[in-house]
């Protein structure tokens, strides 16, 4: 008997580690295959809200925010890629340079859930994070998440009307100030059926484990 879980990914395109938890988190689903099916939904988080336009160079950014020297970056950028390639991910050799905005991408996730369905979001929200965390793309920029949408064959018209308005933006705020309220204050955050929280980037068998866990308590 296959039990369906619900989850909620909360996570941002900015974080490394979201890509990371992604990619283990679907390797934990594949070894449940006939045991657990997971409804997974993409919630939004902003690690930096308030960048200005063009983002900022990212070791400053880091400086600033953690007193991190270069040294520490770099051992901790080589630590992100190895983990990415234990799922699957391939980060930028050298890493992305600057540190983005993430808004609008967030209510084209959003917009790809209301007028699609949550697995058209999963292809889009992997389709950033290999935009800006593979490639080192600038995600702030409109032609940047258009080519994205397009290249996945979703309607690029309907998106490029929603970066041409607020269209979401409230709806993305509401989420993000849900989930902020509620406690999440790193990501990727993982919510299991509204109740249970597995945080961080874990490895595959600690997700496969607390998935197996939760649908047997199910």
């Amino acid at each position: 008997m296959t039990t369906t879980l619900k989850i909620d990914f909360v996570s941002d395109i900015a974080c490394p580690w979201c890509a990371v938890g992604l990619g283990a988190l679907e390797q934990a689903l594949d070894t449940l295959q006939g045991e657990v099916k997971a409804d997974i939904h993409f919630q939004p988080f902003e690690l930096n809200p308030n960048l200005a336009e063009g983002g900022q160079d990212l070791f400053e950014h880091l400086n600033q925010k953690y007193g991190s020297s270069a040294e520490q970056q770099a051992q901790m950028y080589q630590n992100i890629k190895a983990r990415g390639a234990e799922v699957g991910f391939a980060f930028h050799p050298t890493g992305r340079g600057r540190i983005f905005n993430t808004f609008d991408a967030h209510r084209l996730l959003y917009w790809a859930e209301v007028t699609a369905d949550a697995s058209t979001q999963h292809r889009l929200k992997k389709a950033f994070f290999e935009a800006y965390q593979g490639r080192g793309e600038n995600i702030e920029s409109h032609a940047v998440l258009l080519a994205v949408v397009n290249s996945l064959g979703l309607d690029g018209a309907a998106a490029q009307s929603v970066l041409e308005s607020d269209a979401y933006a409230q709806e993305v705020k509401e989420r993000e100030h849900f989930y902020t309220n509620a406690g999440i204050s790193a990501v990727p955050a993982v919510i299991i059926n509204d109740r249970h929280l597995i945080s961080g980037g874990q490895p595959a068998h600690v997700f496969a484990q607390a998935l197996r866990d939760i649908a047997a308590q199910t």
